[in-house]
């Protein structure tokens, strides 16, 4: 999905995971390109700037082409400003991870 990051969904798979099978969970964790971003999320330190600044930059960018050239609907494109400021808002109040 074009309009989000990839973090909710590596949380969701996670939740779900663990949930499911402890087995699916522990290799997700142990993702070498996935598992240190859930670990550091889990355990509270954050996510790295790099990260942070990459995120919102897709995210502005995917919903700003999105709102531009692809909705027409006004009350559409109102929801999707209002969804990249709540997840723009989220992403800041993470804690930075150095």
């Amino acid at each position: 999905m074009p309009l989000l990051p990839t973090t909710p969904f590596l949380l969701l798979a996670a939740a779900c995971y663990l949930r499911s099978s402890q087995r699916f969970y522990n290799w997700l964790l142990g993702n070498r390109l996935l598992g240190s971003y859930i670990k550091n999320y889990l355990e509270g330190k954050g996510m790295p700037l790099r990260a942070k600044i990459f995120s919102i930059s897709l995210l502005w960018i995917t919903i700003g082409y999105s709102v531009i050239f692809v909705v027409e609907a006004l009350p559409i494109r109102v929801v999707l400003a209002l969804i990249a400021i709540g997840v723009t808002t989220h992403i800041l109040h993470i804690r930075t991870f150095k």
